[in-house]
């Protein structure tokens, strides 16, 4: 995704605002209910965490945590020293018995698109049109002498609108100021009339490939989408250095507010990344970020010939490329094998022809890059498992191409993931906004392999869970209740939406935990609290375990630990 901000919103001062830290020495965390996940994705339950000086878990403890008695041998060799006592422990924590689990991974995120997002214009919370120009209103008029006026989040299927938004709707609320506004899935843009003359797009402007300019009686009619956003966005202003370390730093506070330890940021940009190196340089980067380039071009130049090492005891690598083959359902972009039901003769857009995709692919697994692809449609699905099939006879190996989103996938390509090693990357949370929207987009009878959580891991198909964040939400427990009952918050429908998909809260955990730092090849990093991983938990206000996934939405993180150390306290 992404989002602008006038380098003006930079101003504010950025205090790291760390909670209180134990150095990095040995700790327990004592008096638990400790649930984590073995190497198997088997839930496991203790009392106390053993941290090692390094940060590192040492033990999961059953029961209370007791004290190393030390009793001085009676004798010893002439010439041997005594003994060195046990060495005492840095600091201990006694929890209350409240519950530990494992820090939450979210395994497709945009970090900066979500930093962005919290200090630009915010359209996600509009319930109508009426009410988001009000909203762009207030906006411009609180923020006077802004050359542009940039945002995000406008979504007309919860506008109830039936149809895209107009150039002329958007002139009506701001019709002096250009004016660019992202749609929520970062597939479609919204312009005034005074950016489209910006931008110099008339109607004779033709459309790239893999785009599409929304025309009404013969003229751009204010929307954009895919890679015709590019038309607008090549004059909006980019944000500043400084405002994308304010931009970080919003996100990074968030992100340990809800619990995500680690996330895989899908599309770093080289700004992203300066912006990612700088955090890290001042000790500021808390957060542990599995990089994957947008493209080619920014895969050379932040990593080079080959991918990062780890870098900053574990907090950031970079480690594949991320590319986008189709758009998304909302915009009509997703790429379909059968037209739209609510649209004849539209099947969407491939962004990327057979055989440049193939050599993008082939380019980055030659230096041993992770390939990661956006597909949403069925069509963009069966292209990439095509793909990866042909390609698997060149580069062998642990490879784990991984497909983000695998949304609407034809229940014939599902048994293919297994077969091919291929990760589902998928969002919960995606179903619970969407589910309304694909039936009236595709119909029922096209649907049986769409979200089909259950039917991947029955295929043995390695199941990682994220939020696409800013799309929605990164709030992970919301993704869990989601994964367990296909219902959105308002629990409808009632019984689940094809429940025969919904999965274990075991199956949820670890699509969030082990399965989602698998997914960046980081297993062996965090994400299970198996001895010698990096000490990465939560505190939290309930045992999720045995909630009621209604409750289980409700949770509170009260603590977050990275590597030992703890980075956030509820209230503080």
């Amino acid at each position: 995704m992404k989002n602008y901000v006038s380098s003006a919103l930079a101003g504010a001062a950025m205090a790291l605002a760390l909670c209180p830290l134990p150095a990095l020495a040995a700790g327990v965390i004592d008096n638990v209910n400790g649930i984590a996940l073995d190497a198997n994705g088997a839930i496991v339950h203790f009392g106390a965490l053993l941290i090692d000086d390094d940060g590192k878990v040492e033990k999961l403890i059953q029961g209370r945590y007791k004290e190393p008695e030390y009793k001085r041998p009676k004798k010893r060799k002439k010439g041997e020293p005594w003994p060195e006592p046990p060495k005492g422990l840095a600091f201990k924590l006694d929890a209350g018995g409240k519950t530990l689990i494992p820090g939450l991974i979210d395994a497709h995120g945009h970090v900066m698109g979500m930093g962005l997002s919290l200090i630009t214009l915010d359209l996600s919370d509009t319930r109508s049109l009426a009410q988001a120009q009000e909203k762009i209103r207030a906006y411009v008029a609180a923020n006077p002498g802004r050359k542009w006026i940039i945002g995000t989040g406008w979504n007309q299927e919860q506008w109830g609108l039936g149809r895209f938004p107009t150039a002329a709707e958007l002139d009506a609320a701001v019709g002096d100021i250009p004016v660019w506004l992202e749609r929520i899935d970062g597939h479609a843009g919204w312009a005034n009339s005074a950016a489209i003359r910006a931008a110099g797009v008339t109607a004779a402007t033709k459309a790239p490939a893999g785009g599409r300019i929304e025309m009404a009686s013969g003229k751009p009619a204010g929307v954009f989408v895919d890679k015709a956003m590019d038309l607008v966005q090549k004059v909006v202003p980019p944000p500043a250095p400084k405002d994308r370390d304010l931009a970080l730093e919003k996100a990074q506070r968030a992100l340990l507010s809800m619990g995500i330890t680690g996330i895989a940021d899908m599309g770093t940009s080289i700004e992203d990344w300066q912006a990612f190196r700088r955090s890290a340089d001042r000790g500021a980067l808390r957060v542990r970020i599995m990089s994957y380039a947008a493209g080619l071009d920014n895969m050379v130049l932040i990593a080079g010939p080959e991918p990062t090492p780890w870098l900053y005891d574990d907090h950031l690598r970079m480690g594949g490329i991320k590319l986008l083959l189709d758009g998304a359902l909302g915009s009509r972009g997703a790429w379909l094998k059968a037209d739209y039901a609510d649209a004849p003769g539209q099947r969407g857009l491939n962004m990327i022809p057979g055989t440049p995709l193939r050599n993008i692919m082939s380019r980055a697994a030659m230096d041993n890059f992770q390939v990661a692809v956006h597909a949403i449609g069925d069509a963009a699905n069966g292209e990439i498992l095509d793909a990866v099939e042909e390609l698997g006879d060149t580069y062998k190996g642990d490879r784990r191409w991984r497909i983000e989103h695998a949304q609407i996938v034809d229940p014939a390509d599902l048994p293919r993931f297994g077969r091919l090693g291929v990760v589902a990357s998928m969002q919960p949370v995606h179903l619970a906004s969407d589910w309304r929207m694909a039936m009236a987009r595709m119909g029922e009878a096209r649907l049986q392999g769409a979200y089909a959580w259950k039917a991947m891991l029955d295929n043995r198909v390695p199941l990682a869970f994220g939020s696409d964040v800013p799309v929605e939400s990164a709030n992970p427990f919301p993704g869990i209740a989601v994964a367990m009952t296909r219902q959105d918050a308002q629990g409808e429908p009632v019984g689940g939406w094809m429940p025969q998909q919904r999965v274990s809260f075991q199956a949820a955990l670890d699509g969030f935990t082990r399965q989602a730092a698998y997914a960046g090849f980081a297993e062996k990093k965090f994400g299970s609290l198996i001895p010698g991983q990096r000490a990465d938990f939560l505190l939290i206000d309930r045992d999720i375990s045995s909630a009621q996934p209604a409750d289980i939405r409700a949770t509170q993180v009260l603590e977050t630990w990275i590597g030992g150390k703890r980075v956030y306290v509820k209230g503080q």
